[in-house]
């Protein structure tokens, strides 16, 4: 069997047309258009177009494109009430991937897998996320839903509906750009999460799931909250660098720095800077941004790391207005249009995703009476009494960890001093 690589890091899974990232250069493209182009060009509707269908569309084309996406912006009715309903006090990620599985019920079809039909329906879910992560904001807020707009782009109507005033044209650019960096990373977690679901055939919403489960994850889409939470906690820029290098002696990361895959600066980052220094300024922000800037200082010095994309998007979103909790929906609803593409492409050529592993278990175990298991002996050491024969945790430490706290045999996250992951709807 092939030598085993942590994490898959380096592994070729598949080729794709739709995403490429140099790491040693640090850029970045969309089918063969480099990122910093289309930030400075083009929009996100137009910017999905490139990603769903292998071109820039036509003046005629980006109407129907958006024309589609005005129709499709609203959620069916039941859906919307449940997001009202029953999601407030809900996390933001949990409501989102659950709104996205109950529309599916509202589309019967969706293992057919007719490739026009899956392309209207990457359509109609990259229109439906705003609109679900708007409404659960408002929810939370006991507010009514704004509903959304025919006339503005995806970036100022999902702004809009988060308020319910129409933003300015600048603000509605920078949420644009950010969309349009975040629009897709080649097989990042989430997209191999989605390309594995659609390779079993299951439906794109199925698929879409699976990608938004794995974003969930702070190791992946929540990094951003991790970060706004560490400059707020770490307050003013004189207590920077004594927050960095305690947290550096105890081993432990700095949010927001480093990559897998980027061995120099990350150029989305690149691009989203300039919008973070002026809305900092616009905002009275700058203390947090002078902060921020702080940190890469001390960071680059000790590790010699660069500030990724969660890093600076997550002074933006701030900037924006958008609460901490709502940046990795905000991600996902960018990151609709690189699912679906890959979802598209992976139903395209499909082989099933079902990799091997290697095993280092111990071997030549023989079954053993349950009256004889007494000791770890006699499993060669590795009987765990906390768990049952079957490898299920007894009765009381289950109920233990669905009341919320840890299950017995285990500790809680250490996480970062201070810091939680995002849970509680508002």
């Amino acid at each position: 069997m092939a030598k085993k690589k942590g994490g898959l890091e380096d592994v070729v899974a598949l080729d794709s047309s739709i995403c490429a990232v140099d790491g040693l250069q640090g850029r970045l493209f969309y089918r063969g258009m480099e990122i910093n182009e289309l930030a400075a060009h083009s929009t996100y509707p137009e910017t999905a177009y490139l990603l769903w269908f292998g071109r820039l569309p036509t003046s005629d084309q980006l109407d129907d494109l958006m024309a589609q996406f005005y129709s499709e912006r609203e959620l069916p009715p039941a859906v919307l009430h449940m997001i009202v309903e029953f999601m407030p006090s809900w996390d933001s990620m949990e409501g989102l991937r659950t709104a996205v599985s109950a529309i599916s019920g509202y589309d019967p079809g969706g293992l057919n897998h007719i490739r026009e039909e899956d392309q209207k329906r990457a359509i109609s879910l990259t229109a439906r996320m705003p609109t679900i992560i708007a409404s659960y904001h408002r929810a939370r807020q006991k507010l009514p839903p704004v509903p959304p707009s025919r006339g503005l782009a995806t970036a100022a109507n999902f702004l809009y509906m988060l308020s319910g005033e129409r933003p300015s044209e600048q603000k509605a650019r920078i949420l644009d750009v950010c969309l349009i960096v975040h629009a897709d990373h080649e097989l990042n977690a989430s997209t191999f999460a989605a390309r594995v679901a659609a390779s079993t055939l299951a439906d794109i919403y199925a698929a879409v799931c699976a990608g938004i489960a794995t974003l969930d994850g702070p190791l992946h889409g929540g990094a951003n909250e991790q970060v706004l939470a560490m400059l707020e906690e770490i307050g003013t820029p004189d207590q920077a660098e004594r927050y960095v290098l305690d947290l550096l002696a105890q081993g432990k990361k700095v949010p927001g720095f480093g990559h897998r895959v980027y061995k120099t600066a990350d150029p989305r980052a690149t691009i989203l800077r300039p919008f973070a220094a002026e809305l900092a300024k616009e905002t009275g922000q700058t203390r947090l941004f002078d902060t921020a800037r702080k940190i890469e200082e001390v960071v680059m010095r000790e590790r010699g790391l660069n500030a990724n994309l969660d890093y600076v998007s997550a002074q933006v979103y701030h900037g924006l207005g958008i609460p901490a909790d709502l940046m990795t929906p905000l991600f996902a609803m960018s990151r609709c249009a690189g699912w679906t593409a890959h979802i598209l492409e992976q139903y395209s050529d499909n082989r099933l995703i079902r990799p091997r592993a290697r095993y280092v278990g111990p071997k030549n175990v023989h079954y053993i009476p349950i009256e004889e298991r007494r000791t770890k002996a006699a499993y060669g050491g590795t009987h765990d009494p906390g768990r049952t024969a079957g490898g299920l945790r007894p009765a009381s430490t289950l109920r233990r960890s669905l009341r919320g706290g840890p299950p017995a045999d285990q500790d809680p996250d250490p996480g970062l001093p201070g810091l939680r992951h995002r849970r509680g709807g508002g």
